[in-house]
């Protein structure tokens, strides 16, 4: 392995996990290098850990949480679902690993095959609560897992192809119309909880968010988000195999796909929640 000085985009990239790639001067032989395939593979693998992490909760609801005592009355989007106490607490526990072990991800980048996996997982958990518990059960609507699923597919062939034909540019203003919009959405995130906890203010804030077209195009907003998000992703690919980075780094760059297409389809996911689930209230 050698040192290189590589002049890169020194822009801050939206993935923290993407941006210690951005900024790696080193560069190895061909056969210790980066690979589109070596990505392509430890992306598949990130992915399929989602879905080892969706089988997971889906056998443990039908051999143990069908067995609790269920919470009914519940409701999410316009969709009623019951949930026991151990479901619950699964999908709040997968929420709170997921996070973590993005962070663990963020900071500590060695750590990516092991709190990749881990992240990956806890996801699969928390998408299979939502297909198989919230539009599973009384409501009987799990195909919309899959409808989200086919169209995150398409979403993510469309967007490498539009990249790979060159119509779609990773450049200074791509990457800050993303930071923008992501900078935008964590603005508003973090206005709605500080409002939450003013009376009378709270109040008003949860109305606004609480109507159906202000949430469509808040979700539409973030869609688009993490569409721009994957095509950064695939330009940091190209950096990586082009310049010939040092093979360990394909693990950083599948996780930060990987990152991105679960995003996609977990916001397609919310979109078609949202527009259901307007049709069950009425």
């Amino acid at each position: 392995m050698k040192q290189t000085s590589v002049k890169r985009n020194t822009l801050l990239h939206p993935n923290p996990v993407m941006n210690r790639v951005t900024t790696v001067n080193e560069t190895a032989e061909k056969d210790a290098a980066a690979s589109y395939t070596g990505i392509t593979i430890k992306t598949g693998y990130f992915l399929l850990m989602t879905v080892v992490g969706m089988v997971i909760y889906i056998f443990a609801q039908t051999k143990w949480f069908q067995h609790q005592e269920q919470i009914s009355g519940l409701k999410y989007q316009g969709f009623a679902f019951s949930l026991s106490g151990p479901q619950a607490i699964t999908i709040l526990g997968a929420s709170i690993v997921a996070i973590i072990f993005q962070l663990i991800a963020s900071f500590a980048p060695k750590s990516i095959p092991v709190s990749g996996t881990l992240y990956s997982m806890a996801q699969g958990m928390i998408i299979s609560g939502i297909i198989f518990t919230v539009l599973g059960g009384e409501n009987h609507m799990e195909y919309l897992g899959l409808l989200a699923l086919v169209i995150t597919i398409v979403v993510v062939f469309t967007m490498a192809i539009l990249y790979t034909k060159g119509i779609i540019k990773v450049n200074n203003k791509f990457r800050m119309v993303l930071m923008t919009l992501l900078l935008s959405m964590l603005g508003i995130s973090l206005i709605t909880l500080i409002c939450s906890f003013i009376p009378g203010v709270n109040t008003f804030v949860s109305r606004i968010l609480g109507n159906f077209w202000v949430s469509i195009i808040l979700t539409l907003i973030s869609i688009v988000m993490s569409t721009l998000l994957l095509v950064s992703e695939f330009d940091v690919m190209e950096q990586a195999v082009e310049q010939k980075m040092p093979v360990k780094y394909e693990w950083n760059v599948a996780f930060g796909l990987s990152f991105a297409i679960l995003w996609i389809y977990i916001k397609i996911l919310e979109f078609i929640i949202r527009i259901a689930g307007r049709g069950q209230d009425k």
